[in-house]
């Protein structure tokens, strides 16, 4: 629990006496002594949806040269492996409206010391895209569904896109996607109704619903601590009527809490950032579409990697520069402290 972290300003990189810089650091530790190995890179921050807690209806996006191309995004990658960096999952925006993203996925598959590699969708494009993904070499995706209810999936979306989004599901199954997991941004007044039907969901088919605590990360400011709908209540109306246990797994940096239907029949996930933080074991980082790297979803500083990118810098600079960034991850978002401050970027424009 991160709820009485005062945020402090990180002090200047200094290198310690013992750092050899002419070579890249072995991996990538910060203050607190978490070790960095995840990695989440957003490769567009275009949508071809307008989710009332991601951005807002009319969205300036960033011009086409300010976007890292997949060859400067894979350097990054393969960088951040030689470093420990073992997790990388794709995100946007909305990835898949970036052209031949099986492309890059064949790409980032091929580095040595890449464990696992994933992606974060919409759902729309899947029916015509995940096979593709799939002879790639991706295995994990998530789908992001907020309803289950046309009308409320219109509502918070702004678009009526609810049946591809379901039939690029059925597509993931088809072709052999496992896990497969379904996010949904959990909304006081809005997901109350829906969780037991997002519970059937998790119960009769292969997927692991996963419900995130809404953030405030959206453009309209809609969002206000009486909006969230906390994990612990949406364990307890669930639990009410099919029984869930919590599933006991090892330290883990992974942020859902992961509950199975007593009976064995599926489970579901809670990713509870505003009321449970989990930012004592974060072990990610993330880079933006246009090239800056931030160590928090919710920093208020970046690092500019795509400028020392195209002037030429050397992967040992690059990699320093990484580590140097790492150095000043601060201890937690601070959502419940007085010191919070909002980051300028939304969702959309950060990564998912």
């Amino acid at each position: 629990m991160m709820h009485s972290l005062i945020q402090l300003a990180p002090p200047p990189v200094r290198p310690r006496p013992d750092e050899d810089r002419s070579r890249l650091p072995e991996r990538l530790i910060d203050e607190y002594g978490r070790v960095v190995k995840n990695l989440r890179l957003s490769i567009t921050d275009r949508c071809n949806f307008r989710c009332v807690y991601c951005m807002p209806e009319e969205m300036q996006f960033f011009p086409r040269a300010e976007i890292l191309d997949y060859e400067e995004l894979v350097r990054v990658a393969e960088i951040g492996t030689r470093m420990g960096i073992d997790k990388i999952r794709l995100t946007g925006g909305e990835p898949l409206v970036r052209r031949e993203v099986p492309t890059l996925v064949r790409a980032l598959r091929a580095l040595p010391g890449l464990r696992d590699l994933s992606l974060t969708t919409n759902g729309v494009r899947l029916p015509e895209l995940a096979g593709e993904l799939y002879e790639a070499g991706l295995r994990r995706i998530n789908v992001s569904l907020d309803s289950l209810d046309r009308e409320k999936f219109e509502r918070i979306t702004r678009r009526d896109f609810m049946d591809r989004v379901l039939a690029g599901l059925d597509e993931a199954e088809r072709v052999g996607f496992s896990p497969i997991k379904v996010n949904a941004v959990a909304m006081r007044d809005f997901t109350e109704e829906e969780l037991l039907s997002f519970a059937r969901l998790a119960r009769e088919r292969p997927f692991e619903v996963r419900f995130i605590e809404f953030m405030p990360l959206d453009a309209d400011n809609i969002w206000e601590r009486g909006k969230i709908l906390t994990g612990r209540e949406i364990v307890e109306r669930i639990s009410a009527v099919y029984p869930l246990e919590r599933v006991s797994v090892e330290a883990s940096s992974d942020p859902a809490t992961r509950y199975r239907f007593v009976n064995g029949a599926g489970e579901i996930g809670i990713i509870a950032s505003v009321t449970e933080p989990f930012c004592g074991a974060c072990d990610r980082i993330r880079l933006t579409a246009d090239g800056k790297l931030r160590t928090c979803l919710f920093a208020v500083e970046e690092f500019d990697l795509k400028g020392p990118l195209r002037a030429g810098a050397s992967d040992v600079e690059l990699g320093w520069l990484i580590s140097d960034a790492v150095t000043r991850k601060g201890p937690g978002h601070m959502i419940n402290s007085a010191a919070f401050i909002k980051p300028a970027r939304t969702m959309s424009q950060i990564g998912g």
